[in-house]
């Protein structure tokens, strides 16, 4: 999917999917993710790092990535991060963005490496003329973000927010009480237009999922 306008400082979302493996609890499943990239046709930030950097780089092109921005660490989404890190900018790099909360699920992907920048509630995160505002959602995860870009009337939610409802919260690390929470208050308080860019699976609206979860 690819938003109108080009150019520096139009600024649009790429989408592809990739597929691969979800880990957690002593079970595997398969599972296909969302690739987002959201910038102009000179920079870009990527959201999540889901299995394949062949796959994510295909959609980033030659444009100049900010940074790697995770929605949380569940291993589907941060697995090839690292190795993304590297992989961009000609090999210059570009930091990995997790909020601290997410630590224990980081480290049970990546012992050996964290990620380069904190992220916090209320941040601004500026790319392509546009912004995206950090809002902490815990309940599928600890540190669980989404993000907010109200210019293009839209918010990345990882795992947070589906079609159909709240992110699983059956495993570790997870509370159903918190996440149902997350939403009512962080959510929920956008606009009913506002386009919900999932995890997993297709998009849907504020409205819709308000009116569904009552």
């Amino acid at each position: 999917m690819t938003g109108p306008g080009s150019g520096p400082g139009s600024a649009r979302v790429d989408h592809a999917v990739s597929s691969g493996t979800f880990s957690l609890d002593g079970q595997t499943f398969e599972v296909d993710n969302n690739i987002w990239v959201i910038g102009d046709d000179a920079e870009c930030v990527v959201i999540d790092a889901p299995h394949s950097v062949a796959d994510i780089l295909a959609v980033v092109g030659d444009r100049r990535v900010k940074a790697i921005v995770c929605t949380h660490a569940h291993d589907d989404h941060v697995r090839v991060a690292p190795a993304l890190r590297e992989a961009v900018n000609d090999g210059s790099g570009a930091p990995i963005m997790l909020h601290p909360a997410d630590r224990p699920l980081w480290e049970l992907t990546h012992s050996d490496y964290l990620w380069d920048l904190d992220l916090a509630d209320g941040q601004v995160i500026e790319v392509g003329g546009t912004t995206l505002q950090v809002l902490h959602t815990p309940g599928h995860a600890p540190g669980a973000v989404c993000l907010y870009a109200a210019d293009l009337g839209c918010v990345f939610t990882g795992d947070t927010l589906f079609q159909g409802g709240p992110g699983a919260t059956g495993r570790s690390y997870s509370d159903e009480d918190q996440i149902l929470e997350s939403i009512r208050a962080r959510l929920f308080a956008l606009p009913d237009d506002t386009v919900v860019h999932t995890g997993h699976g297709d998009d849907t609206t504020i409205g819709a999922e308000r009116a569904a979860l009552g």
